[in-house]
């Protein structure tokens, strides 16, 4: 029998191009599938709602692993094993971002104020990364590939659970 060994990146990059919002009033079923994944929210929520942290809960869930269970994407800063930036790998580690431009609060701030998260893909340069990649939902209405300015990183966690 063959054995695999995925990670949550191998599922959110496989999920390119695949998940994409539907524009009107049609609504991308994965994506509210997502949604069912957060409390305080259903199969009925339109994709037009902001939706990384669903996307990145829905992935954690199907991978047993440790998950925010809230749609607000700060709320990861509370989830897994604090990683710096320079240690961060690709595999089981996310990536929360500021979201916007703008004065915004610091990693202090888990709810309330704008963020994003997604699955660690990289950064541009190991000795003195000016920016970060990641995989994740709700980048350009799909699951994509985006890099973001690493003055942007409020944290990066770890999704393990402890031995």
């Amino acid at each position: 029998m063959t054995q695999h060994n995925a990670t949550p990146f191998d599922f959110a990059q496989r999920m390119i191009g695949e998940v994409v919002e539907i524009p009107g009033k049609a609504h991308a079923p994965f994506i509210q599938w997502c949604f069912e994944s957060c409390n305080g929210y259903g199969s009925d929520t339109p994709d037009e709602v902001p939706w990384c942290s669903a996307f990145a809960n829905r992935v954690a869930w199907i991978f047993r692993l440790p998950r925010s269970k809230s749609a607000a994407a700060r709320s990861w800063l509370l989830v897994g094993t604090p990683v710096a930036l320079a240690d961060a790998r690709v595999g089981y580690d996310v990536v929360i971002l500021k979201r916007g431009g703008g004065g915004q609060p610091g990693p202090e701030v888990t709810s309330g104020a704008p963020g994003h998260v997604a699955f660690f893909a990289g950064v541009d340069r190991v000795d003195a990364p000016s920016m970060v990649s990641v995989v994740g939902g709700n980048q350009s209405n799909g699951v994509t590939v985006a890099s973001f300015p690493v003055e942007r990183v409020l944290g990066v966690r770890r999704l393990l659970w402890a031995s």
